[in-house]
């Protein structure tokens, strides 16, 4: 059974755009196809030969041929912070992919629920990547011919903002209102570009010799070398603003209140600025503080710290 036609769903997106990047230099590109909302944004791709398509999660129509002729597919999560909608999305995607022909998927998860084993979080966000993950596993049961590798893909460092009310080092301010005090447990932060050459690897390895894939029906984390704890990040962005500025622990509405976090969590018109307070629960019960060691042995090096992607950004 050949798996080499790979396709990634979005495609132009921060995780899919980094993994569109790795890939073409791993596989010929005449077996790949990337599908994206706009694909416009996937010129350098297309001048490379690869297929590039059309399609939208919330275009039903738009997905129903988008994944033809892919034998393997590496499906990155709708973005946004809501649940149902969110595993309603991903079931029509996959379902539309499988009825394609699609053989394996391999579904970009979230860096939750600590080892890559564990089937539960607290995180609200983590509950549509959690659905999602069963739905594999359930479609794997029933088809014999379909297989799957759930990758949870750490919370990566150009993330920090979700986590620190917004905070930025170019017009920093004096105090970051969280609903946490800023000690540990930290989190395992990653380089988003990192996340998609691993993931871009994994793709590769598995293609090159799909019968000995170690990840077959499997969930991977792919992490930070280290735990950095809120407090530490924080230092981290004190530096980078050239500014003093602390934790200040709030209440779980206080954080919601505030200006700059509630436009961020809107979504179909539904405010989600208070479930995302689960997140700081899940910090404080070490759910996003498991290393994995394997992005190392993807990437071939010691992944990026979060002071330098910082510094770097």
């Amino acid at each position: 059974m050949s798996f080499k036609k790979v396709a990634v769903f979005p495609a132009s997106g921060g995780i899919g755009g980094s993994t569109v990047k790795h890939l073409l230099p791993r596989l010929p590109s005449k077996d790949l196809t990337f599908i994206a909302r706009r694909p416009e944004r996937l010129s350098d791709a297309l001048s490379s030969g690869a297929t590039v398509r059309q399609a939208d999660y919330d275009d039903d129509s738009s997905l129903s041929n988008a994944f033809d002729g892919v034998d393997t597919l590496f499906l990155i999560s709708y973005a946004s912070a809501e649940h149902e909608h969110r595993s309603e999305r991903h079931r029509f995607a996959i379902d539309a992919a499988i009825r394609s022909g699609v053989k394996h998927i391999f579904y970009g998860s979230l860096g939750y629920g600590g080892k890559p084993e564990n089937k539960e979080s607290v995180a609200h966000v983590m509950q549509a990547h959690l659905d999602t993950e069963k739905y594999l596993e359930q479609l794997s049961d029933k088809n014999p011919g379909f297989g799957y590798t759930v990758v949870r893909e750490g919370l990566y460092t150009e993330s920090y903002p979700l986590y620190t009310a917004f905070f930025d080092p170019r017009n920093p301010v004096s105090e970051i209102k969280i609903p946490h005090d800023g000690s540990g447990p930290g989190i395992a932060w990653v380089k988003r570009e990192e996340l998609g050459e691993g993931t871009a690897e994994l793709l590769k390895r598995f293609v090159s010799d799909p019968k000995d894939f170690p990840y077959l029906q499997r969930t991977v984390l792919l992490s930070g070398r280290r735990v950095v704890s809120l407090k530490e990040s924080v230092d981290i962005l004190c530096k980078v603003a050239n500014s003093p500025v602390k934790i200040h622990q709030v209440s779980e509405d206080e954080f919601a209140g505030q200006p700059q976090v509630k436009p961020n969590f809107i979504y179909h018109g539904v405010d989600h600025s208070k479930v995302w307070t689960t997140t700081f629960e899940a910090f404080r019960r070490g759910e996003a503080a498991y290393v994995s060691p394997l992005l190392g042995e993807l990437l071939g090096r010691e992944p990026e710290d979060f002071e330098t992607t910082v510094n770097n950004s």
